[in-house]
């Protein structure tokens, strides 16, 4: 088949004759809803492949699929196809938090049977969707006589890019860290083969599309890296997270088994990416009947200040009198939660004292006066946890921080996507539920959608983010317009904004204390909007808050969206993106070290009048990035605003209809 000249397809019974027909020459393709990507599988010599094409051009040029298996050959050579059925996927669903609700997943869908032609006659299906802004495919491995375990040692999947593009890497050392470095500017042909490069990949396709490769619904499988292991090529090639118990193997399965699905998403312009939900379309439906009790919403938080509190009668630091600072400061603003983060918990008895007992707290910590001065205020709590501490006695202390009255844990440290690492966070998430306890992940793996199934995982770390300002100058404001195009294309990130000791580049100096950011307080601000996670922290303590300027707007801005729409967007250089929750809006923008002047149209707005409070930068901002300015226009759809962003700066915008 060859997608260049493939002819646009409309219409359910044009797709379906065509997919028949194709399938009698060995050759299948979807079709996305709008006619504008197709996805085909092909047998070329045997060799199972898949291409893509967006409006007429190839992004994705002859690839190849298949998996190469433990002490068996390679599954994917020498295939023939059996049989081919396609299918439509029209639904619409809502989600407790997310970046829009309710969400429409409607997709193309087609299932490719193939079987090899020889001995011993294994078969493997391939389950592909078409979306109007990407497509994604998955390897199903049916049951085929007496043996029913799969060791897969490798994916054979392979990306070929059409040309040589713009790719945005986030580059790992090996398979087992907490997905925390900065993002890196690279040709694809510029990768080296001794890279290994996480998910999601963002690239831009000269003169056909920007894309972005990553997965979805990762279950009883291993996390997926790329690697580029020709040089001068453009063809990116799928490793898989080894196991850390069997030495040569990624995965250890019954069949029949599925993959995760292997996501491409597709735009012509990188702003359609961010607004997609194609990766959680991906996931099954929510396992909680209930989900009443999962709530969005910002949180206090003790760890970033570094035991640091301004004209206090108390020594701050683990205690209880700091943390009912902490949820005073939560009550008085609005602020849904109150994260207590490491050290609350007793020392445990491990050989090397380094273990917690989570069913215990130190002797400065009353768990159960802090719970109810919380209740009294209105604020809920979130215990943070290590990993370790949660795999040893998650199904005693779940159930007792239900009895404390506990909300949510943050569970830290993992650093791994291997098969048993992923299969920990389906039984925590699951574990967590039945508890009616919401989850944050913290050192993970990049979001893979599991959060439609189960919706009281809120949102997961896996960047780096605004705590590496206590201990390096790595957190720049290019860093976070960065963020907006790669990793937070997967899902939600606990970055942890709203540092509001602003300095300049020459001034900034890294100190676990009182920590200070680069950027304008404008830019901190507008990161509330920017930057998707329903459990959003407030990073600095409640004296640097208190009496800004911005305190109102973070008091409103909330958590969880019914729409968003990317207005401006240049990767690497500056972002605006709009989000409605009811009939309210915010806009946040944010720029790089490169000042900006950026156009926002409201022609998003519904009809009648409404108020903007703008939070800009001052005009000296640049100089003294604490400075900044608020104004309160009357807008309507017709209105065209202006932001002006001096280096590292940024705007924040709440627009609410007048009465």
């Amino acid at each position: 088949m060859n997608l260049h000249r493939l002819i646009v397809l409309t219409g359910a019974v044009t797709f379906a004759a065509f997919a028949i027909s194709a399938y009698a020459q060995n050759d299948t393709t979807v079709t996305s809803p709008d006619g504008t990507i197709q996805l085909g599988i092909s047998v070329n010599g045997g060799q199972l492949k898949y291409e893509v094409a967006y409006r007429g051009k190839a992004v994705i040029e002859p690839s190849e699929l298949g998996m190469d298996l433990q002490d068996q050959p390679s599954l994917g050579g020498s295939m023939r196809v059996l049989s081919a059925r396609a299918d439509r996927i029209d639904e619409t669903y809502t989600v407790p938090a997310g970046k829009a609700n309710p969400i429409h997943n409607v997709c193309n869908t087609l299932s490719v049977s193939l079987q090899e032609t020889g001995s011993p006659h294994r078969k493997l299906t391939i389950e592909a969707r078409a979306y109007d802004d990407g497509v994604a495919f998955r390897y199903l491995i049916p049951t085929y006589g007496r043996e029913t375990e799969v060791r897969i040692v490798n994916e054979k999947t392979q990306f070929h890019l059409s040309k040589d593009a713009t790719t945005y890497p986030l580059i790992l050392r090996n398979y087992q860290t907490s997905w925390e470095d900065n993002y890196r500017t690279v040709t694809v042909e510029g990768i080296h083969p001794e890279s290994l490069v996480a998910l999601p990949l963002l690239a831009d396709v000269p003169g056909v599309a920007w894309i972005a490769i990553t997965e979805a619904d990762i279950d009883n499988y291993a996390g997926m890296y790329l690697t580029h292991p020709e040089p001068n090529a453009t063809t990116l090639a799928a490793r898989l997270s080894p196991r850390v118990d069997v030495p040569g193997v990624s995965v250890i399965t019954q069949t029949p088994m599925q993959s995760p699905w292997r996501v491409i998403m597709i735009g012509a312009e990188p702003g359609r990416l961010i607004e997609s939900n194609i990766v959680t379309d991906l996931n099954p439906p929510s396992a909680i009947a209930d989900t009443s009790w999962i709530k969005p919403g910002k949180s206090a938080w003790n760890w970033w200040s570094g035991n640091y509190d301004e004209n206090v009668n108390f020594k701050p630091g683990m205690n209880t009198a700091t943390m009912e600072h902490y949820i005073d400061f939560a009550s008085k603003n609005g602020v849904a939660y109150m994260l207590i983060d490491a050290g609350w918990a007793a020392r445990g008895a491990g050989p090397n004292s380094s273990e917690a007992d989570i069913t215990e707290t130190q002797p400065n910590i009353n768990m159960s006066e802090i719970v109810q001065f919380a209740k009294a205020r209105g604020v809920k709590i979130w215990l943070w946890s290590h990993w370790t501490d949660i795999s040893r006695q998650m199904d005693d202390a779940f159930p007792l921080f239900a009895k404390w009255g506990i909300s949510g844990v943050k569970i830290d440290f993992m650093n791994r996507d291997d098969q048993w690492m992923v299969d920990f966070y389906r039984r925590v998430v699951k574990k967590a539920a039945e508890n009616h306890l919401m989850i944050d992940f913290h050192g993970a793996f990049k979001p893979d959608g599991l959060r439609r199934t189960y919706p009281n995982l809120l949102t997961r770390e896996g960047v780096m983010g605004l705590e590496y300002n206590k201990w390096s100058a790595r957190i720049t404001p290019d860093h976070n317009v960065m963020l907006a195009f790669t990793r937070m294309l997967a899902g939600p990130m606990d970055f942890t904004p709203g540092g509001f000791r602003n300095v300049t580049q020459a001034e900034f100096v890294p100190r676990n204390v009182a920590p200070e950011v680069m950027g304008t307080r404008a830019h901190q601000t507008a990161l509330f909007v920017v930057f998707e996670s329903p459990l959003e922290m407030m990073a600095d303590d409640p004296e640097a808050y208190e009496g800004t300027k911005e305190l109102p707007f973070l008091r409103a801005v909330p958590t969880s969206w019914d729409q968003t729409r990317v207005i401006n967007a240049r990767v690497g250089d500056y972002i605006t993106i709009a989000r409605r929750h009811g009939k309210d809006w915010y806009v946040g923008s944010i720029t790089g070290w490169h000042a900006n002047t950026l156009d926002i149209p409201l022609s998003f707005l519904g009809p009648g009048k409404y108020t903007a409070d703008i939070y800009s930068d001052a005009s000296d901002s640049a100089e003294k990035p604490a400075d900044s300015t608020v104004e309160h226009r009357t807008v309507d759809s017709s209105t065209h605003l202006k932001a002006v962003l001096v280096s590292g700066g940024g705007q924040a915008i709440r627009i609410h209809q007048q009465s």
